[in-house]
């Protein structure tokens, strides 16, 4: 486990536990989309609590509208139905107040900047407080902690798929989030960059308490990974089952031979195609 440095902008490290509170709540939400003066229900009746310091994944069909919920949560899509709260406020909010971090599919670093700077570039847009020095120990700390110190100096272009991803990632927890929302962050990797970063996650995670939402359509990443899976099904898109994974922690490359492993996968694949164009009831 990598200890970080210290830094004039700490990372939050609020304990993991069973009775936390629910950091992340959904109530009745549905999403509503027009187009051409049609009206497209792609989100119903979605309920959710995750509680803080939560490893949650959502699983299900392609295009069932796991990318458009975890938009909801973070603020980028307003609900059409229902209620969403992050930290006890609403989404937007809670983003305005870099309460959320956010990893892509695609890191979106800027070619012409090295790690650090593409590190740094979202913290000279919102500490303006902060000295030059500041800002630049502390996206030094966060390449320390995901392993890319020596990489400081190159350019996206010269990294690797899960070099750059950690890279964004990086870029992310130098806000020092509380929820960090992860839209298939390893879904263009090969399948063991994919599992070592899985682990890496699985170690940002212990090592700093955020509340974590990861969207995948990998089931062994996400009994991997997950404290919690919400199971989504289409026509439209809602969960259908919320699905605790009791594996132990900490999870390696072992984990994913062991008999709870297989089942834990098991039950999830059957849930999946139960749920695949089934049609809500109500």
């Amino acid at each position: 486990m990598r200890v970080l440095p210290e830094t004039t902008m700490p990372l939050s490290t609020s304990p993991l536990t069973d009775n936390a509170q629910p950091h992340i709540r959904a109530s009745g939400v549905a999403v509503d989309f027009t187009h051409a003066g049609q009206t497209n229900r792609v989100l119903h009746n979605i309920n959710l609590s995750i509680e803080r310091g939560g490893f949650v994944s959502l699983i299900g069909p392609s295009g069932c509208g796991k990318s458009t919920l975890l938009k909801v949560l973070a603020g980028l899509v307003p609900p059409t139905e229902g209620e969403v709260s992050v930290a006890g406020v609403a989404p937007a909010e809670a983003a305005r107040q870099r309460r959320i971090g956010l990893v892509f599919q695609e890191a979106a670093l800027m070619p012409w900047k090295n790690s650090l700077d593409n590190v740094k570039v979202l913290m000279e847009i919102a500490y303006k407080d902060k000295s030059k020095e500041e800002i630049t120990e502390r996206a030094a700390a966060m390449l320390r902690m995901v392993g890319l110190e020596k990489a400081a100096l190159k350019l996206p272009s010269q990294l690797s798929g899960g070099m750059r991803q950690r890279v964004a990632i990086a870029r992310a927890l130098a806000m020092d989030p509380e929820v960090l929302m992860m839209d298939e962050p390893f879904g263009a990797l090969d399948a063991i960059t994919r599992e070592e970063m899985s682990e890496f996650l699985l170690e940002v995670w212990r090592s700093t308490g955020k509340t974590i939402v990861f969207v995948t359509h990998s089931i062994d990443e996400a009994v991997f990974l997950s404290k919690n899976v919400q199971v989504m099904a289409t026509g439209p898109a809602r969960i259908i089952e919320s699905m605790p994974i009791g594996l132990p922690y900490p999870r390696v490359e072992d984990t994913y031979s062991l008999p709870e492993f297989a089942v834990a996968s098991g039950r999830l694949r059957r849930l999946l195609k139960e749920g695949h164009g089934q049609k809500a009831t109500s």
